[in-house]
This record gives C-alpha cells, structure tokens and sequence, in this order.
C-alpha cells in the first residue's frame, strides 16, 4: 500500500535530495496520518462515550492529537523547504526540528492529562459496557496504527525526517496502547474487574514515554548531536584517494536541517608541495565531496614536514608519548623549530571529551614523557577535543 501511494502522489520519488521531493513525502505522510487518525478519534471517542470507559476515550484523544501533529509537521515541513534569504542565510532547515519538539511537547501535555483523567477513574470506579462493536472498533484501530507504523517509518527513511521517525515511533506505542484498551474491554465485559481507570494510567504512561523521549531526540538535534558515524568515516575514506592529501583531522559537520549539512576540515599536504597544486587539489575535493554527499565543504591547508628525519623522529616521540599516556590520545599539526639549546615542538593534542584526565593534566602528563626521553626539547601543546 505505501509504495502504491508512493507511486501515485510523487513524482520522481527516488530524488529524495529535491526539496519538492521532501515536501511532496511529508505532504503525502501528513495527509494519510491526518485521515487515519480523524477516523479513528471519531469512532473512539462515540465508542468511549456510549460505553462510559476513560480507557477508550483516552485514547481517541491521542489518536486526535497525533491528527494535530501531522498539522504542525506538515507546516514545519513548509517552513523549512523555504529558500535561503538575507536573515537566514543557511536557510530555514531546523525548523524541522522546532516544529517537531512543539508535537513532542503535544504529545506530553495529552499523555499528562489523559493520566489524571485516569486516576480520578480509579478513585470514582464505574464498570463501563462494551459491544462487540467496540470491540471491533479497536482491533481495526490497532490494525490502522501497525501500518502507520511501518507507513511513517518508510517515508522517514526516504526523506530522512526526525519527525517522521517520531511519528513512526508514536504509531507503534499507539498500537500497544490501544490493544491494552482492547484488553481492557474483554475484561470488562465478561468479568466484574473495574480496570479501565488502570488501564488509562498504562495508556497515558505509553504517550509520557514516547513524547519524552522523541522530545530528547529532537532536543538532541537542535543542540548539535554528533553526526552519523558511518558518515564521517566516509569522508575518511573519500579522502584518501587524493594524490597530495597526506590525511585529514578536525572534521566537524554542522546540521543545519536535512540537506543543508556543513562540513569543515584541515587537510594535511606535503610542505615542499606546489602549493598551487596542492591547493587546486583540495579545491576540487570539496567540489565533489559537494557532489558526492550533498553537504558544503571548507577545507584548511596544513603543511607537514615529511622527508625530514629528525622531524619524522620526534614526531614519532610525540606521537608514541600521547600513547603511553592514553591509547585514545592522538596528536596532528606537529611542527620543530630550532634554537641553539633547545628544540620547541609544536602540535595538538586531540583527547576524548570523556577522557579520566583534565585537559591541563594531559597536556602536563604528555609533555613531561617528551622531556624525559629528549630533555631539550620543549613542548608546546594545544589541547582539543573531537567534534565528531
């Protein structure tokens, strides 16, 4: 069904880096899950009301604020295809994620009042009737949420949508919701247990959980979160095929909302390189990076010193030292200058933002292992943590 859909209402469906394309899948998804979601509130909640069970119309109004949901993402969805203009200059892409944390916020606020409506069901217990129609209702319903389920779940990987994947994720805790309602109903009419007030609390707890944790995820992303790791090892990769690039370091990838990713990093080049040619090089390797991974590349040139021996060496020391220390440690930009008594070594230290040591104790700890092995050297260390 989802593919058919797919085939029916986007044209050109496989360019997914189109921002018409994007529009055209959130548009499509923000429909289905309107419709879905308006039919199962409206049969829900006459449902709830005519059999006096909290239970169920809990969750009609969750399948109601999941139809406001797909409102609001759809409008993200708009805002955030906008074109780049003179106030936003890297475009109007985390707007996505903003309008996706305002239905997470949603999504708690009715998963908080569906649970005080619950307890009070609790306190003043009241046995509700069911029909088989009601009955009926909620197995279609839990049918209608397992294909939203897979349905969202394979337009957000198209399109790769932080809101989508939370509307995934919402289906599926909605299903489960739903089938305690069901369970609940069983119950209920052949037994004389009042648990539908019980049950409401699960249901409730259920949307506590998935607007929460959707809410970090997306919080995650408006903070910067680390990029996709398999991401940034392909750029690892996809810079060793350069003649003169040497190899690569403080890589940062800058999310500006899907498709508008900025990636910076210096690129190591031997210093008695044509500098001309070194530098014509990295300018056609952040052309097809560009090409390649859709994302906007500024690289840094960095010299090294690489046929000299004494160089090599004592980068060599500078390097198994930051080992001895910590095997996590690692060092780039080295450089030597020489003085009549003393040799200054000059490089970055790179540690891991969770490393057991302070900054100031790593750089002490490595230092002091040079100067034991080679006493006149001096260090001169800068110390950095990874960004990605």
């Amino acid at each position: 069904m989802t593919e058919l859909l797919v085939k029916l209402f986007i044209k050109n469906s496989e360019d997914t880096s189109n921002p018409k394309i994007r529009g055209a899948y959130a548009a499509l998804a923000g429909i289905v899950g309107i419709l879905c979601n308006v039919i199962l509130f409206i049969g829900k909640l006459v449902m709830g009301i005519l059999s006096g069970s909290v239970a169920i119309i809990a969750d009609a109004f969750n399948n109601i604020s999941d139809a406001g949901s797909s409102v609001i993402g759809l409008i993200g969805f708009r805002l955030a295809s906008r074109p780049v203009d003179k106030e936003h200059p890297l475009g109007h892409g985390r707007l996505e994620y903003v309008t996706g944390f305002i239905v997470d916020v949603l999504i708690i606020l009715v998963g908080f009042e569906l649970f005080t409506e619950s307890v009070s069901k609790i306190l003043s217990p009241a046995t509700p009737t069911f029909s088989n129609i009601t009955l009926i209702i909620l197995s279609a319903s839990i049918a209608v949420k397992l294909w939203l389920f897979f349905f969202f779940r394979r337009m957000a990987g198209s399109i790769n949508s932080a809101p989508l994947r939370a509307s995934s994720l919402d289906s599926l805790t909605d299903s489960l919701a739903t089938a305690l309602v069901l369970v609940s109903a069983v119950v209920s009419r052949y037994t004389e247990l009042a648990i539908d007030g019980y049950v409401g609390i699960v249901v409730a707890a259920f949307i506590l959980y998935t607007g929460i944790r959707a809410a970090k995820e997306t919080i995650d992303l408006l903070l910067g979160s680390p990029p996709d790791p398999e991401f940034v090892e392909s750029i690892y990769k996809f810079s060793e095929s350069y003649t003169h690039v040497i190899g690569i370091h403080d890589v940062m990838v800058h999310d500006y909302g899907v498709g508008r990713l900025i990636v910076s990093f210096h690129a190591e080049v031997p210093s008695n390189s044509d500098i001309n040619v070194a530098h014509e090089e990295v300018d056609r390797m952040e052309r097809d990076l560009n090409e390649k991974f859709g994302c906007i590349v500024t690289i840094h040139l960095d010299p090294i010193v690489i046929d000299d021996p004494e160089v090599n060496l004592l980068r060599e020391l500078c390097e198994s030292s930051a080992k001895e220390v910590d095997p996590t440690f690692s060092i780039h930009d080295f450089r030597m200058t020489k003085g009549d008594s003393r040799i200054n070594l000059i490089f970055d230290l790179l540690i891991p933002t969770d490393a057991k040591i302070s900054s100031h104790e790593a750089e002490a700890a490595v230092s002091g292992k040079i100067t034991e092995k080679r006493p006149e050297c001096s260090c001169v260390i800068k110390v950095e943590h990874p960004f990605v």
